[in-house]
């Protein structure tokens, strides 16, 4: 009996060898025919069932590969049209296996596309839900709100809808967002202002506007928006009312201060009492300063001036008066106090002036003899610079007296540096006189009076001064004529008798002998001018009969400038 096999199986070759050891086997044990010719027909049948097998598996095989083409084309074909896809799709040409192979990769494609839309779907819709429920004022919950997405329809357009939804919602909640965080910072604004509790106020609203440590957010409802609008118009109420309550107080300190004269330093420690005289309601924004602590302690002060008012006023009406006498001292006017005081005494104890029309009329006395001081101003300052600089003159003539001045002294370099400014300074006393004298005469001319200074008449004083200064430099030309004569008179002794006996040192021309240098001739200084040996001691007499006061003054290059 022949035996099958197929003429391509790759086992051909096994099977053969294994028939041919198993004849071999069979001739050694000596099988008959009818034993082989059964066991080769068991054998075929065994490898018929096999087959018969092996084909079963394989025709259920292709029914499922055609089954899975199946499905694969109608997934696809429910995928586009879920998605709204113009795809088109082929499953070609081929064997089962390739076909599949062929729509795997389009399916998988769409299959990721699918999920990746629905998971836009479900998340713009979660967002929507939870929008709507802070809008509402209700509690969202992912676990209990499950948004149900639509398979069938997961087309763009219809995300797009959801998603201009969503925008919708975001910006409405934006714009309640942006209307509660304002609220609630002008809530705190007027919290500061007037010292009120911020934190306890807005958790009277509600909690989520401050506690954002559980993850809250803030609640946007119109219930919320409306709490918070109804709080900020009391509180505002509550400002506004405060507010004209210390500027009332606060007027009535500015006008008891006016009146009492109180000092600056006592009226700044209630600055934040009286700031906000004119301010309107917006501009009270000062921390603190509409605090019921401030009006409080306001209304204490204005009660406490009000006790010390009567008394205080008779003080200041003294103190008005020693401030107009201390303007005219200032600018070397003629006042009578004591004759003012007792008036003053009379009136108030009469009982018949009004205390605050009285500090009013001094006031205008005193904004007088202001306006006088202002136009003695320029005069005054050049006659300061007058009797700075005949001060300077005086030391001058003095320096120019001791003998000792050109010794290498201590200090001897400043005199010689101050003698030099000196100079200067007096060599420009005529024009600063006479320039006085114009201001001095001019300003009789415009005022109609005499220009007093310290009860004395300052274009007399100027006339006397000037005549005075001209006797005094007349006197020193007098002086230099004697002395050189004198030395005239001593050059010709020493020609007919022979050399003068010198002089111990120290004496005046102690520093001429040393150098070699003849008593007549000059003598380089440091300061470059050149000084006469044999001047004459300056005489001090006018210095003493000038009726000026004179007052020591820094000496400085600014005398040296003139008029």
């Amino acid at each position: 009996m022949a035996t099958v096999f197929s003429p391509v199986s790759p086992s051909r070759t096994t099977c053969g060898s294994l028939l041919l050891e198993l004849q071999k086997i069979w001739d050694e044990i000596g099988e008959g025919d009818s034993e082989r010719d059964k066991m080769l027909l068991q054998l075929e049948q065994e490898c018929l069932d096999i087959y018969r097998r092996k084909v079963e598996l394989t025709r259920k095989y292709k029914a499922d590969l055609l089954l899975s083409l199946a499905d694969a084309e109608a997934e696809i074909s429910h995928i586009i049209s879920a998605l709204g896809e113009n795809v088109s799709f082929s499953r070609g040409k081929g064997t089962l296996k390739q076909q599949i192979s062929a729509l795997k990769p389009a399916l998988e494609d769409l299959r990721l596309k699918k999920q990746g839309r629905m998971k836009d779907f479900n998340e713009t819709q979660m967002q929507i839900a939870r929008i709507h429920a802070e809008i509402n004022g209700t509690e969202y919950s992912s676990k209990l709100i499950d948004p149900q997405v639509d398979e069938n329809d997961l087309t763009v357009r219809r995300l797009g809808e959801l998603q201009s939804h969503l925008k919708e919602l975001q910006n409405e909640k934006s714009l309640r967002l942006q209307k509660v965080n304002s609220n609630i910072s002008i809530i705190h604004d007027l919290s500061v202002v007037m010292s009120i509790d911020f934190l306890n106020t807005v958790n009277d609203i509600n909690p989520s506007l401050t506690d954002l440590t559980n993850g809250q957010s803030k609640s946007i409802s119109n219930d919320i928006l409306a709490r918070l609008t109804g709080v900020i118009h009391s509180l505002k109420q509550e400002k506004k009312l405060r507010l004209q309550k210390l500027q009332v107080l606060g007027c009535k300190l500015t006008e008891l201060w006016n009146l009492m004269d109180t000092p600056v330093e006592e009226q700044k420690r209630w600055d934040y009492a009286t700031f906000l005289i004119s301010a309107s309601v917006d501009d009270a924004s000062r921390p603190g300063c509409l605090a019921l602590e401030v009006i409080e302690q306001a209304e204490v002060e204005v009660e406490r001036l009000n006790v010390l008012k009567v008394s205080k006023l008779k003080e200041l009406v003294f103190k008005r008066q020693n401030e107009l006498e201390e303007i005219y001292r200032g600018v070397h006017m003629d006042v009578d106090g004591d004759a003012a005081r007792q008036i003053l005494i009379s009136l108030i104890e009469s009982g018949n002036a009004d205390l605050a029309d009285l500090l009013s009329s001094m006031d205008d006395q005193i904004r007088k003899a202001k306006d006088q001081a202002l136009s003695r101003k320029d005069i005054l300052e050049r006659v300061e610079k007058w009797k700075c600089a005949s001060e300077e003159e005086q030391w001058l003539d003095e320096y120019e007296r001791d003998e000792n001045r050109y010794n290498a002294g201590r200090g001897a370099h400043k005199n010689l540096k101050r003698a030099e400014k000196a100079r200067i300074l007096v060599s420009k006393i005529p024009s600063i006189v006479e320039n006085l004298t114009a201001k001095v005469k001019a300003w009789e001319l415009e005022k109609g009076i005499s220009f007093l200074y310290d009860k004395a008449p300052l274009l007399k004083t100027l006339e006397e001064y000037t005549e005075m200064r001209q006797e005094r430099e007349e006197e020193k030309r007098r002086s230099r004529e004697q002395k050189r004569q004198q030395e005239q008179f001593a050059a010709e002794q020493e020609a007919l008798y022979g050399s003068r006996p010198k002089k111990p040192l120290g004496q005046s021309t102690s520093a001429n002998t040393m150098a070699g240098t003849p008593t007549g001739r000059r003598v380089a200084t440091p300061g470059r001018h050149v000084i006469s040996a044999g001047k004459e001691r300056r005489e001090s007499r006018f210095h003493n009969a000038t009726p000026i006061n004179y007052v020591a003054l820094p000496k400085d290059d600014s005398a040296s400038r003139g008029s």
